[in-house]
C-alpha cells in the first residue's frame, strides 16, 4: 500500500471511529481520537486516543477493546478494503506529553 492511500485510510478510519465514540459512549469522558496508524498492510490497525480526564482512561479503553468488533462493523462499512484491520487502542503517550508541556509553560507566564 502506498504512502498516501495509507493516510488518506488513517484518517478516514480516524473519522468514522471518532463518530462510533461520540455515538456510543456514555459522555462521562471526552474521548478524543488523536490519530490511526495502519500496520502490517492494513492488517491491524492502531487507534490512539486522549481522554479527559486523565481519570477516565482505564474505562475509555476498556469500553473501546469491548466494542472492537462493532469497531470493525462500522469501518468495513464507511471504508472500501479489501481486508479489515485487527482493531487495537492506546492511549496517546506522545499527544498526553504535549499537554504537560502546554500546562508547564501556561504556568511560568
Amino acid at each position: 500500500m502506498d504512502k498516501a492511500k495509507q493516510e488518506k485510510l488513517e484518517i478516514q478510519i480516524a473519522q468514522i471511529v471518532a463518530k462510533f465514540i461520540e455515538r456510543e459512549s456514555n459522555k462521562t469522558s471526552l474521548i478524543s481520537v488523536t490519530r490511526v496508524e495502519l500496520e502490517e498492510r492494513g492488517r491491524s490497525a492502531t487507534i490512539f486516543i486522549s481522554v479527559l480526564p486523565e481519570s477516565g482512561e482505564e474505562s475509555a479503553i476498556n469500553f473501546l477493546k469491548r466494542k472492537r468488533n462493532d469497531l470493525r462493523t462500522v469501518i468495513k462499512k464507511g471504508v472500501n478494503m479489501i481486508n479489515i484491520p485487527f482493531v487495537d487502542v492506546e492511549i496517546d503517550k506522545g499527544e498526553k506529553a504535549r499537554q504537560n508541556i502546554d500546562a508547564l509553560l501556561y504556568e511560568g507566564e
